[in-house]
């Protein structure tokens, strides 16, 4: 076997979002670990995202970059002026390029339903590839994420065809969640610059009068990833692809499903300063102590022998919170248990559960909105996590809960799939609960289950422990990137 390629790549990652400064989901999540980790093994990953409103007011020490001052981009109509600034950030002093233009990312949200939001994201894709330009940076591979940056490969090979600059240039799309796919108008073809490459973009989309920006990065992408094993082949099912099912799997050789990572330096309860009390495998007297902390912190009474799940999510659809709704009222009225949920969305879920609290004040805690030093309290203070989703790409929470010691309980779907396992308690084997079907009787059946296993002193030792053994850094899923840029690279 050839020895590793020491080669340090050159590496443009382009994404809407990234933590804590821009982040309304897990893409945020990923892209800020995984570009950290490449930061931090040496290749040379370069961060392009909008300059935000809310990034300027952080403490961020943001810079302008010289070279890249006062230009203009005419977007059919609009045009815009725009900059790019720099900043370091995490404790490897990663850097990240922010582009400034005020016309577009100078707003209160990160995303809304604005005339000019495709503009928004055709802008970010076209600035990030002129960026490049004006640095003389070539990278070996331009990792775009999702439908908001999914235009740069096409972009690639039509309106930048003569920049000897990209001519070894490889694309990465990677799709976080194919449910968002960036669909507008085929009145906006002048806008996209594509006008005498029409025919690059999805004919039949075209005469039906759409241009969908997820599918064409799709299309023209030199590889696709998705964040889990699971859902790259769920979404080739007509049931998760949501229309795109027969395109991916006409590229299936082209995309391969990677794990996303957790970034356990802040995930940890060893060392998380989130939390009241530390603990770890071998020493667990602190989960117990949190637990008495978030219990008393959420006005429920504590008692020791009364499971607390545990709830941290965007009330959507797409969490499975119908399945609480001929569930929760009888169980909670059977079973001397604490519920804790913390989350934002939906009306109609965050009106079940502020019933669910007014029905059971002595057994029910809802926080409307987003705290995380809450979200960490709740992995380190419940006993069980719920997360019943109808579909999760890959889902991080369940692996949080996996490393504080709080088996989760998961439909067996995406990422969830991936890596929770069901706990036998003949065996010994197993993480957490796991439920197939999305119905009533099959949550119920996983919280009657979970409740045995917690009843059961050794089951529940062991449970914890095993949950508490997972390793999914991204240390390692991080060198499956990396395998994959390097085998584009080298075409």
């Amino acid at each position: 076997m050839p020895p590793p390629d020491p080669r340090p790549l050159s590496i443009a990652t382009v994404a809407s979002e990234f933590a804590p400064f821009a982040k309304t989901g897990g893409l945020a999540d990923v892209t800020t670990a995984l570009t950290d980790r490449l930061h931090r093994d040496g290749h040379d990953v370069r961060m392009f995202l909008p300059l935000y409103r809310r990034l300027r007011d952080t403490d961020l020490d943001i810079v302008p970059v010289d070279f890249v001052r006062n230009a203009t981009m005419q977007i059919g109509p609009w045009s815009l002026d725009w900059s790019l600034c720099t900043a370091r950030v995490g404790d490897a002093g990663q850097p990240i390029y922010l582009i400034d233009c005020p016309a577009l990312f100078d707003r209160p949200d990160l995303y809304g339903d604005a005339r000019d939001e495709h503009v928004r994201f055709i802008g970010l894709s076209r600035m990030a590839i002129e960026s490049c330009q004006r640095m003389g940076f070539s990278p070996d591979v331009f990792h775009v994420n999702d439908w908001q940056s999914a235009l740069i490969p096409v972009f690639l090979r039509t309106s930048y065809a003569w920049d000897a600059l990209f001519a070894r240039t490889k694309t990465v799309l990677t799709i976080h969640n194919i449910g968002y796919q960036g669909a507008f108008p085929a009145d906006i073809l002048d806008d996209t610059g594509l006008r005498e490459h029409a025919r690059a973009l999805h004919q039949e989309d075209l005469a039906r009068g759409v241009i969908n920006f997820l599918k064409t990065g799709i299309l023209y992408a030199d590889a696709l990833t998705t964040v889990s094993p699971t859902y790259g082949r769920e979404i080739q099912t007509e049931r998760y692809g949501a229309g795109l099912h027969d395109l991916l799997r006409r590229r299936s050789d082209h995309l391969v499903g990677i794990l996303n990572g957790v970034d356990y330096a802040t995930w940890d309860p060893r060392h998380d300063t989130k939390i009241p009390y530390r603990y770890g495998p071998g020493d667990m007297a602190g989960k117990t102590e949190n637990k008495r902390a978030l219990l008393e912190s959420m006005g429920l009474p504590h008692d020791p022998a009364a499971a607390t799940f545990g709830v941290v999510s965007r009330l959507a659809y797409q969490k499975g919170f119908d399945l609480f709704f001929d569930t929760m009222p009888a169980f909670l009225a059977a079973n001397d248990v604490r519920l804790v949920v913390l989350g934002s969305g939906e009306a109609k879920y965050a009106g079940f559960f502020s019933r669910l609290q007014q029905a059971f004040p002595s057994r029910v805690s809802f926080y409307h909105g987003y705290s995380d030093e809450l979200a960490h309290r709740i992995e380190a203070g419940a006993d069980f996590f719920l997360m019943p989703s109808r579909y999760e790409p890959c889902g991080l929470n369940q692996m949080y809960s996996l490393r504080y010691g709080t088996p989760p309980i998961v439909r067996k779907t995406g990422g969830l799939a991936d890596t929770v396992q069901l706990f036998n308690a003949r065996t010994g084997n197993g993480n957490g609960i796991v439920f197939e079907r999305f119905g009533s009787d099959a949550f119920r059946w996983a919280l009657g289950y979970a409740l045995d296993v917690w009843r059961d002193p050794a089951a529940r030792a062991r449970i914890i422990e095993n949950a508490m053994a997972a390793d999914y850094s991204w240390e390692r899923q991080a060198r499956i990137y990396v395998a994959l840029f390097r085998r584009l690279a080298s075409r």
